[in-house]
């Protein structure tokens, strides 16, 4: 058995007023020890009820789910103290200083004063926070609060980590520097499974990506493994006049394997080719014919937006018609305070 095991999962809501919403149906997932596995997936496709199944916050209607071995519903009081959980939120106590929020993790987790001290310093000082740690919460960027609140996740070492899209609105170098951490934690041995709606994050951190739509892994593999999946080249062009869209939208259909997609802006156009340097230079000659102006064109290999978009008919950064956290009757809409967390946790 794989380090994070689930199968045939289901997870059902019934909001007031509205229908019956499937947050998961038939989930299942394999995560290795040692390794990062990325759940791919626009809002409301199942990531976050994943999370809160692996992690004791919500019970599945059927379905099974292990950590180490262990099964979550029978036993979540053994999970606990096993895991790390970093939210979509940081669940910081604002009034507190840096250190003092870490301090107060390790007492509710039951160490020591002088162990749990010594170990927000230490974490302190590993996610870059001395000069700060001082100073209340309420004060920090974005990203030190998303700093603050993943190493609350590792105050007791945990075996492995869940992070729910722990990079969601921060700035591309607070981006960077959360993906660095993440790398090193793995690579002194720690699980992850990591949920995202970021491709270049899925791309970059994940050994293995689950791409999950309506409650189901529809593709799973490596980055590699999912572009190869589909195959073939890609022409791209960007117009300079989006009056031109359905102009070019024939052209490039006439030389492509597939039906063209466009942007919403009208402006950007690609199309699969067999043969792309062939199909540009006969697209390239007869826009040219058509006195249709670009401000550029080329080739590419697939993305993993590419692939969400043949998998499922959307893109990957859609936002769902209603999301799942709605659907839970807002489980996760308000933040609570890591001390709150904690304290129902160590009941």
């Amino acid at each position: 058995m794989a380090f994070l095991e689930a199968t045939d999962l289901k997870k059902t809501y019934t909001p007031r007023g509205a229908p019956v919403v499937h947050a998961l149906d038939g989930l299942a997932i394999s995560v290795p020890q040692g390794t990062i596995t990325a759940l791919l997936g626009p809002n409301g496709a199942g990531k976050t009820t994943t999370v809160k199944v692996f992690t004791t916050l919500t019970v599945p209607n059927s379905g099974s789910a292990f950590v180490n071995g262990i099964d979550v519903v029978k036993h979540p009081e053994r999970i606990r103290p096993m895991i790390g959980v970093s939210g979509q939120y940081a669940a910081v106590d604002e009034n507190l200083t840096g250190l003092e929020n870490l301090d107060m993790v390790g007492r509710l987790y039951h160490l020591g004063p002088k162990e749990s001290r010594a170990r927000a310093k230490e974490l302190i000082d590993v996610f870059g926070l001395t000069e700060a740690q001082n100073r209340p919460v309420k004060g920090f960027s974005g990203g030190m609060r998303r700093r603050i609140d993943l190493a609350g996740a590792l105050v007791i070492r945990p075996s492995v980590l869940f992070l729910d899209e722990p990079t969601t609105g921060l700035d591309p170098r607070s981006r960077l520097g959360m993906w660095d951490i993440i790398q090193t934690l793995v690579g002194e041995g720690a699980t992850v499974l990591l949920t995202t709606q970021y491709l270049e994050e899925a791309d970059r951190l994940a050994d293995s990506i689950s791409v999950i739509d309506d409650g189901r892994v529809i593709a799973e593999g490596t980055s590699d493994e999912l572009k190869a999946s589909i195959g073939g080249q890609r022409v791209e062009i960007n117009l300079v006049d989006a009056a031109d869209t359905v102009a070019a939208r024939d052209i490039l259909a006439r030389h492509g394997t597939a039906a063209p997609t466009v942007s919403s802006d009208g402006r950007a156009l690609t199309v699969n080719a067999a043969h792309a340097p062939e199909a540009l230079q006969q697209i390239l000659a007869e826009l040219g014919r058509s006195d249709i102006p670009l401000y550029d064109a080329g080739m590419r290999r697939p993305t993993l937006d590419d692939v969400f978009l043949r998998l499922t008919g959307h893109s990957a950064g859609d936002d769902a018609t209603a999301s799942e956290d709605a659907a839970s009757g807002g489980e996760q809409e308000q933040p609570k305070t890591r001390r709150e967390s904690r304290k129902r946790e160590s009941r």
